[in-house]
């Protein structure tokens, strides 16, 4: 190879092996920064694509997760009022006893009367304040209860209502010549076995509100599953290995001290050339 003042052939070598390592020093320091081999679409396209739809669908997840938190919330709000209601209309079994037994008119007939009427009061405030979010799953409502599963577009919704009985009030049933209104203060509503229809009727309602509740906590069981698996399968991806780009990058460090050298004794060799001319 010639000797020329206008060429360093060594120089450029040099300056390009340290290009090169720079470029690659970058790409640790950024990874090391960052914690991901893969943080933009230039690292690597496909993997980017794959990565940034797996996380929106973490995303929804999480807005399916707060769907079915809200509507355990709703069950669980009823089950609770429903439970005040049981033990009310337990003890309402036992007036209707009392009721039957006392004479057909008299103070005793009216005391009597006086409490079971207070007891279908609180029944009924019990029942109407069971509300969460807007949502009393005793009352009518215009429009299905539901909430959101999964993020499918089909088979995504799950109906919290329950039976239709849940649309009436539980101290009032029957048809016909069997048709009772606890409500209403007369020895003929007011009896133990209405009572126990009244019973039977309700407990067949919360049966179905705590069958609904255990069934929302499996699907948020699965959701926080789903999302679990579908971080770690994103961080496969994704995620840098810290060890090893540790370790690469005190190499590259090295690397890029001994190519800063080499192009400096590169540089200096042209003025090597001038000993000649002494």
């Amino acid at each position: 190879m010639a000797n020329s003042i206008n060429t360093n052939r060594g120089a450029l070598v040099a300056l390009q092996t340290l290009n090169s390592t720079n470029k690659a020093l970058e790409t640790t320091q950024n990874r090391v920064n960052t914690g991901l081999k893969v943080s933009s679409a230039k690292d690597n396209g496909a993997i980017f694509a794959i990565a940034t739809s797996q996380r929106a669908e973490m995303g929804a997840q999480d807005a399916v997760k707060q769907s079915l938190q809200r509507g355990q919330s709703i069950v669980d709000v009823a089950l609770a009022a429903g439970e005040t209601v049981v033990d009310a209309l337990t003890e309402l079994k036992s007036l209707a006893v009392a009721i039957q037994d006392a004479p057909a008119t008299g103070d005793t007939q009216t005391k009597l009367h006086a409490d079971f009427t207070a007891i279908t009061n609180e029944i009924t405030a019990a029942l109407g304040g069971a509300t969460f979010d807007g949502v009393n799953l005793f009352k009518a409502n215009a429009a299905a209860v539901e909430v959101t599963t999964n993020t499918g577009a089909t088979g995504n919704k799950f109906s919290l209502k329950a039976i239709a009985a849940a649309d009436t009030n539980p101290l009032a049933g029957g048809s016909g010549a069997g048709a009772y209104d606890l409500a209403t203060a007369d020895k003929a509503n007011r009896t133990a076995a209405n009572v126990d229809s009244a019973i039977n009727a309700f407990t067949t309602i919360l049966a179905d509100f705590g069958t609904k509740s255990k069934s929302l906590d499996r699907q948020l069981t699965f959701v926080g599953k789903m999302q679990d698996s579908l971080e770690t399968g994103v961080g496969n991806l994704v995620d840098a290995d810290l060890a090893k780009e540790s370790a690469r990058l005190t190499a590259l460090q090295t690397k890029q001290q001994l190519g800063v050298q080499a192009l400096s004794i590169a540089n200096s060799s042209s003025s090597m050339l001038l000993g000649l001319f002494r």
